[in-house]
């Protein structure tokens, strides 16, 4: 009798001693799981806040970088192609082609473009976002003109151009410009001004793109109105004006007869320039904040 109750008195502590071995395992496993998922979730906190664009730390990383202001060998193939062939290009178009082989001169201006844009990539291969990001926006710049059909003169495109060179890059402000003068004319009208128009929209985007990366043109929108309502009178305006009489030459030129087509284009011109300031004061803020952290978590193109 007694060698029974002492074996039972043995298993009976056997069978507590295992079973604080299982609660204390238990309770390692718990506190285990509790420390994995703390640091699990602190982790995924850090991930999360990575991908937004205003921290303060990137912030001090910003003010702290130099920026290279230095123009790159892309922008200056892009500056002999946009300054010095494109005008050939359309010379040759008003010479030879006699102002009717405007589509060939337009296809012409967009390989020139093109060109020093996927000199962007020499080190990369294009992403299929970034390519995207410049069709959005000339679809943009497209149905926004488009959109203002009926008000002369009063369309957004030139903001538009403006606020994709800098962001992305005078090359990609040309290009932005040029496809949005050349597709839009397919629900305006093609003609002899397309390739002018392509270029006016591209050169104020290209010049903008350079501008800030000279630090000479800032993102603020007071900036951006003032390069804006310029551009717009003195380039476009301009340029346009002396596509007029050099496309429908009126007997021979002479300075009399210069001067009233100039003339009779400032109120256009005025309202041009007006409408790019308005678009920008309205949609450049805002617009520069999405594509700027659009650009930030995706790596797309520096300008």
């Amino acid at each position: 009798m007694q060698g029974e109750r002492s074996s039972n008195a043995n298993t009976s502590l056997i069978d507590q001693i295992y079973d604080e071995i299982l609660i204390n395992e238990n309770k390692i496993k718990v506190n285990t799981k509790k420390v994995y998922k703390a640091s699990e979730k602190k982790q995924e906190k850090k991930k999360r806040s990575s991908r937004y664009y205003y921290t303060k730390a990137r912030d001090k990383a910003r003010k702290k970088t130099v920026k290279d202001t230095k123009l790159s060998k892309r922008t200056l193939m892009a500056s002999f192609m946009i300054l010095v062939a494109i005008p050939i290009i359309i010379f040759l178009g008003i010479t030879l082609g006699n102002d009717r082989k405007y589509y060939i001169v337009s296809l012409g201006i967009i390989v020139c473009t093109m060109v020093p844009f996927f000199m962007v990539f020499e080190d990369r291969k294009p992403q299929a976002r970034e390519l995207i990001i410049i069709a959005v926006l000339s679809a943009i710049g497209v149905a926004g003109r488009a959109a203002f059909f009926m008000l002369p003169q009063f369309k957004p495109v030139v903001a538009i151009v403006i606020i994709s060179a800098v962001c992305f890059g005078a090359e990609a402000g040309f290009l932005v410009g040029a496809m949005t003068g050349f597709v839009s004319n397919f629900f305006f009208s093609q003609g002899p001004w397309t390739p002018w128009q392509m270029f006016s929209f591209g050169i104020i985007g290209f010049i903008a793109g350079i501008l800030f990366k000279k630090e000479k043109l800032e993102k603020r929108t007071i900036s951006l109105c003032i390069y804006g309502g310029l551009s717009t009178f003195f380039i476009y305006g301009f340029l346009l004006d002396t596509a007029t009489w050099l496309i429908f030459p009126q007997g021979t030129i002479t300075l009399q007869s210069v001067i009233p087509i100039y003339l009779s284009g400032v109120p256009f011109n005025l309202i041009h320039a007006a409408a790019t300031v308005i678009f920008l004061a309205v949609i450049s803020k805002p617009m520069i904040e999405k594509l700027d952290r659009i650009k930030e978590k995706y790596g797309l193109i520096e300008p």
